[in-house]
């Protein structure tokens, strides 16, 4: 067989596919179970408690889902790109934000009025000073280290967002329906974690195959926590 022939078979073999697998699941969270009052009580009912907001565990929302610990990455991966989190409405969007250690986050400010945004967190503190939405350029900020970074806004009280520093790439946000994918995973056993703000997270084992899927289901709730 001439070489030429050789040449034309090899290029018809396929390419060697990457393994990887998915993880998916639901994350959901669960209240504790309080025993309804008598109605000849009556202290629910009464001015002093009857606007007290509760929880509403069933309509939680910005759980995350990731995998708790460095996961190498290819040669060539690129930098994460720039993230962004605005001031509009008196309000940070989001108010959890998941990024992978090593993200830049903008901090434009959409409002017609001053903010101060800052943080105290030992994972990552600064003040950003005043300013509107002409500020030029905007301010940008590194994350260089894993952990929970809560951010507020010096003059307004109800401003406060989390910027959730994570150590891999491999992370999601719950979609509304409780749903969660993190696809492209590279196979090995790894730590899971379900957090939320509200509740105690927890941590699962996985082992994710060479191909195909894995489920994990999270029931988030107060019963991770010791009794007294």
């Amino acid at each position: 067989m001439k070489p030429s022939i050789y040449i034309g078979l090899f290029c018809l073999l396929p390419a060697p596919v990457a393994m990887a697998g998915s993880i998916t699941g639901t994350v959901m969270a669960r209240g504790p179970a309080v025993a309804s009052q008598p109605a000849a009580d009556g202290a629910y009912a009464s001015m002093r408690y009857k606007f007290a907001e509760k929880v509403d565990y069933d309509h939680l929302a910005d759980f995350v889902i990731y995998i708790d610990e460095p996961v190498p990455e290819p040669a060539g991966t690129p930098p994460p790109p720039v993230a962004t989190v605005i001031q509009r409405h008196v309000s940070f969007e989001p108010h959890v934000l998941p990024i992978v250690v090593g993200t830049r986050v903008r901090w434009p400010n959409a409002d017609d009025i001053f903010h101060n945004i800052f943080s105290m967190s030992e994972t990552k503190d600064f003040d950003l000073g005043l300013y509107t939405k002409d500020k030029t350029p905007v301010p940008e900020i590194l994350f260089d280290k894993p952990g929970q970074v809560d951010v507020y806004c010096a003059i307004h009280s109800k401003m406060h967002c989390i910027i959730l520093v994570l150590p891999s790439r491999y992370f999601a946000k719950v979609n509304a329906h409780q749903r969660y994918v993190l696809p492209d995973v590279p196979p090995g056993t790894y730590k899971l974690k379900a957090w939320q703000e509200r509740v105690p997270s927890q941590v699962r084992e996985v082992t994710v195959p060479a191909q195909g899927e894995v489920r994990v289901d999270f029931t988030l709730g107060l019963s991770a926590l010791p009794q007294y």
